[in-house]
């Protein structure tokens, strides 16, 4: 069993807390890691250390900074299998998928260390007695708390932007794959100094006394209730809050696209890595035209994805998406494909289409975070435009529609940070958006995040008068 430990000033250790947490396989329930949970003292400790090592690591050059993050890449990328099969027995990512999510962890370790040398200054256009220029420096301390839905990348592209900009960082990691931050942090670790990178590991109130102490920013990837007690903590401690939390993403399935493409992007949304995605198809709005033919073939669809799914990331998770299901069908939708527990052990759950939904309904108004597509019909494109902005959320959507006008019409009223026309995922490297309502706040990725993760000093320069 993968035993998980705290990474303080350098030093590894078990901490001075006594509890402990196991985390089990969502597969077969057996015991993949054991936790020590860190204690108040432990995240001072962190902390503080963190602040000590601040000043060196910001006086070095960029380009040395730059340096240790390819160092540290091509040190996560040669243990790709190994991470992938932590995060298989923690979170039951398929292998295959997980090496995918890791690669994207390390290209983007990578595209942080391009960029951190180059990240901006510029001169103001002064007297001629004078410089004037707009000066960028680290924040200081930064806290990563990340998510265990994609454990690898997300906490590569924060903790990459944070390292390469000067900025020292105490990583909490989730207390559902613990094991697999462990290891990041143990292959990242040894390409920066002492106390500029430590790791905490541990539960919720691990992260909450993190989110609580003297730092300088609070980065975090979540749902939207950790989000905002970390945007209270900040409130009261001064630290600038980063946060992408929860959505539930709609999907509008216009009145002249083929329904069988259509079913297919729906159902890529709504199944893959079993639903556990921040930006997964949550809500589906599809024409009244076309839609006895989309959810014939998106019930097809989600049989043939039955066999392909890992499981939920523990019965927990499993048994809110089946409340939510089950209350729906209470309130008059129809199953046309799974929607039962399974028999035998672990936390899976059938790829479920939802007909006869309604927006009153926990399905469509909360974030689900399961393998499920409900389905509203509407009579109109324009209804399904006001129906999918009908949300606390604002983090994505997705249009499919052959008309450009309909195109221009959704990016410009959909109250989201992602618009995608004509496929459920995809973006050009580099791409940043502002989540928006629930959904957090500020820039998490892009090279914009550089810019969260910095402060800006305006400086003015005049020589001394003659004659000194």
């Amino acid at each position: 069993m993968y035993d998980v430990g705290q990474l303080i000033g350098g030093n590894w250790t078990p901490g001075r807390g006594g509890a402990r947490l196991t985390v089990l396989n969502p597969g077969d329930g057996t015991a993949v890691t054991t936790v020590a949970v860190a204690s108040e003292a432990d995240v001072a400790a962190a902390v503080q250390a963190a602040r000590d090592a601040a000043p060196g690591w910001r006086r070095t050059a960029p380009g040395a900074r730059a340096a240790a993050l390819h160092a540290a890449a091509n040190a996560v990328e040669a243990a790709a299998d190994e991470l992938a099969a932590l995060m298989n027995a923690e979170m039951g990512k398929p292998v295959d998928g997980a090496r995918d999510s890791i690669g994207a962890g390390v290209g983007t370790l990578r595209q942080y260390a391009e960029l951190g040398p180059t990240h901006r200054g510029r001169a103001l256009a002064g007297n001629d007695e004078a410089i004037d220029l707009m000066a960028y420096g680290p924040r200081g301390v930064v806290a990563v708390v990340t998510p265990w839905n994609d454990p690898v990348a997300v906490s590569c592209g924060l903790l990459g932007a944070a390292l390469v900009t000067g900025n020292t960082v105490v990583y909490k990691p989730s207390e559902r794959t613990p094991g697999t931050g462990h290891r990041l942090a143990q292959l990242l670790a040894p390409h920066f100094p002492d106390g500029v990178f430590s790791l905490l590991s541990g539960d919720g109130s691990v992260g909450a006394a993190l989110a609580s102490a003297e730092v300088d920013v609070v980065a975090h990837v979540g749902s939207t209730a950790t989000g905002r007690a970390i945007a209270a903590a900040c409130a009261r401690t001064g630290a600038k809050a980063l946060l992408e939390n929860g959505g539930s993403d709609p999907l509008i399935v216009d009145a002249d696209v083929d329904p069988a493409w259509a079913a297919e992007q729906a159902a890529l949304g709504s199944f893959a890595n079993s639903g556990q995605i921040c930006v997964a198809v949550e809500r589906i709005y599809v024409h009244r035209d076309v839609a006895e033919a989309f959810l014939r073939e998106l019930a097809a669809q989600a049989d043939k994805w039955a066999g392909d799914l890992g499981p939920l990331v523990d019965t927990r998770l499993r048994e809110t998406v089946h409340a939510q299901v089950s209350a729906a069908v209470r309130d008059g939708a129809r199953v046309l494909t799974g929607g039962e527990l399974p028999e035998g052990p672990g936390a899976y759950y059938p790829p479920t289409v939802l007909a006869d939904c309604t927006d009153d309904m926990a399905v469509l108004r909360e974030e689900t975070f399961g393998p499920v597509a409900p389905v509203v019909v509407v009579a109109s494109f324009g209804e399904a435009l006001e129906r999918a902005a009908r949300s606390p959320y604002g983090l994505a959507a997705t249009v499919l529609t052959g008309s450009m006008s309909h195109a221009q019409q959704a990016w410009r009223e959909l109250p989201v940070g992602t618009v995608k026309v004509n496929a459920v995922f995809g973006g050009a490297p580099g791409g940043a958006a502002h989540p928006r309502g629930g959904s957090g706040q500020g820039f998490g990725y892009g090279p914009e995040l550089l810019d969260e993760l910095t402060v800006v000093q305006a400086v003015h320069l005049e020589a001394p008068p003659t004659g000194w």
